[in-house]
């Protein structure tokens, strides 16, 4: 009876494993629109001046930066997920290795987004901005 519970379990657990992966490998798949494509444009919560705000206050300029007196722009590329969360986020123009992992950082950590919609269906976008920085 033991050696049958325990195949059914193991059963059991192999089945949701499989498909939680499938769920994943679906998910990566899914087309990535540009921003111009899209319906309706995706939107950081609370709008462009939020998103201004939010990087006015999480933004923090690394000490080594700061003490070599270095300013650049950092453009971190991303994909607003159909789910709003951002993903996908890497630097595509670099101005200095702290500034580069801050500027990752914070885009990173953004909050969920109200995604984009084709069809009124939400859907992947891909977005780049620049992440200023300025003594």
């Amino acid at each position: 009876m033991k050696k049958v519970l325990f195949m059914a379990l193991t059963a059991l657990f192999c089945f949701s494993t499989a498909s939680a992966q499938k769920t994943v490998i679906a998910q990566k798949d899914q087309k990535v629109y540009e921003y111009d494509k899209l319906e309706k444009q995706p939107e950081f919560p609370g709008g462009t001046n939020a998103l201004f705000s939010y990087l006015q206050k999480n933004v923090k300029y690394p000490a080594d930066a700061q003490k070599q007196k270095i300013e650049g722009n950092v453009v971190v590329s991303f994909v607003i997920e159909a789910d709003g969360s951002v993903g996908e986020a890497k630097v595509i123009k670099e101005a200095f290795p702290s500034l580069d992992a801050e500027a990752l950082r914070i885009v990173t950590a953004m909050p969920r987004w109200k995604p984009g919609t084709i069809n009124g269906q939400p859907v992947r976008v891909k977005f780049a901005f620049p992440v200023s920085f300025r003594l």
